[in-house]
């Protein structure tokens, strides 16, 4: 069963399918992941439910956002083992006297985050070799050199990981598609602390975007790469 096969009605699926949509994409020979604000203030310095993450950091998803990071922990491995490039687009510490703008008038509690609230969760961290890319708006594209990093490591396909899915993940997904990458995201990979909104937005990029897939099979397309990675880095 698919990720939203219990918000989207039968009818709703099926005109998307009439009119040729969620056709899949596949993957090219060079895949990068980014991994987007998957830092303690959307997630919560520990393991706790939706209402007691928010106590802490009100911009955190608590539960759903610790199942992702079990998520990708799997698949960054499978990344690095195979050397491929990984990047971290992530919201930067705001200045409140410069950084306020439209993203302060809708959630205000994002200029409050204390420098714990910053730092990358330690599971799923960046290492040395790791492109890091600080970014003020939802996309990952968006004033940052994200697409210079892709054009100069080679990369052809984004796997997406990361929150949440209606806002920074989406549109990211959606940049990456207009800049002709096929996108790739893990289902269990990505959170958000909206059920519903999460269920949609999945829905809407594998229509139209992105191949959405269950992160076993998104570590298989890796493994089907191995050969091809494994005599290119022989030549």
């Amino acid at each position: 069963m698919n990720p939203w096969s219990q918000t989207i009605t039968e009818d709703e699926q099926k005109r998307y399918d009439a009119a040729g949509f969620g056709r899949s994409s596949g993957i090219g020979k060079r895949p990068a992941l980014l991994i987007i604000d998957v830092q303690y203030r959307t997630i919560g310095t520990e393991r706790r439910p939706y209402w007691e993450a928010i106590k802490e950091y009100p911009t955190a998803c608590g539960d759903v956002g610790w199942e992702a990071v079990d998520n990708i922990v799997p698949l960054l491995a499978e990344f690095r083992r195979l050397g491929l490039p990984v990047l971290y687009p992530h919201v930067a510490p705001k200045n409140v006297d410069t950084d306020a703008g439209r993203l302060a008038e809708k959630v205000p509690a994002i200029m409050t985050v204390d420098a714990k609230g910053y730092e990358f969760v330690k599971e799923i961290a960046p290492v040395k070799g790791d492109v890091l890319l600080p970014k003020k708006h939802p996309s990952a594209f968006f004033g940052t050199p994200l697409v210079s990093h892709l054009i100069d490591l080679g990369a052809d396909t984004l796997f997406v990981t990361g929150c949440t899915t209606s806002g920074c993940v989406r549109s990211s997904v959606t940049d990456g598609f207009a800049y002709n990458f096929k996108c790739v995201v893990p289902q269990e990979c990505v959170y958000d602390r909206s059920p519903t909104s999460h269920a949609v937005n999945l829905f809407d990029m594998n229509a139209k975007y992105a191949d959405v897939m269950p992160t076993a099979d998104a570590i298989g397309l890796l493994k089907g790469l191995e050969s091809g990675i494994t005599r290119a880095a022989g030549e």
